[in-house]
């Protein structure tokens, strides 16, 4: 008797500078594999609905404030609660589309004057993508688009595309 492997879905993420169009394509994405009769689910991090993830929030929309080291370990914190769930719903078949994931948290931080190597430490140990898309836009286009300003990051100086790609963060496995 042979027995049925099941098959496990892929992890797909989606990176790039804040409005850069990230969620909108996991979305996308997400309804055309639907359609396709692939189970898929959409996920973003930060995932603002855990008790990390309101602190992070409360961060990002300036209403408190965290010394650099300590919000890039919340941001990672964040991932980590969420780990074990996405291994379950990748080992029952479905594909995952991240909106940011390590990448993001890594570059962000380094981008401030952290210690790349630092950063990239408590990162070890999450699920590693199949697949990553850096989606990039010029810094005028983003400056255009509704909410930018909003938040802490979406300022001029972390939102280049030099200032995430010469941090070599393409290696974290």
């Amino acid at each position: 008797m042979c027995r049925k492997i099941p098959f496990r879905g892929a992890l797909i993420v989606l990176e790039g500078c804040d409005r850069s169009g990230k969620s909108r394509q996991c979305k996308q994405l997400v309804k055309s594999l639907l359609a396709s009769g692939r189970p898929a689910k959409y996920i973003n991090f930060p995932d603002r609905t855990t008790d990390c993830g309101a602190l992070i929030n409360s961060f990002l929309t300036k209403k408190q404030d965290f010394n650099d080291e300590t919000i890039h370990l919340l941001f990672t914190l964040n991932r980590w609660e969420a780990k074990s769930n996405m291994e379950k719903i990748l080992h029952d078949g479905v594909t995952l589309i991240v909106d940011r994931y390590v990448y993001s948290g890594v570059a962000f931080s380094a981008a401030k004057g952290l210690d790349i190597e630092w950063c990239k430490a408590p990162e070890i140990g999450l699920l590693k993508p199949d697949l990553v898309l850096f989606l990039t836009v010029t810094p005028s286009v983003i400056s255009k688009r509704g909410g930018f300003g909003d938040e802490r990051y979406e300022v001029p100086e972390f939102q280049t595309i030099d200032n995430i790609s010469n941090k070599k963060i393409d290696r974290l496995w």
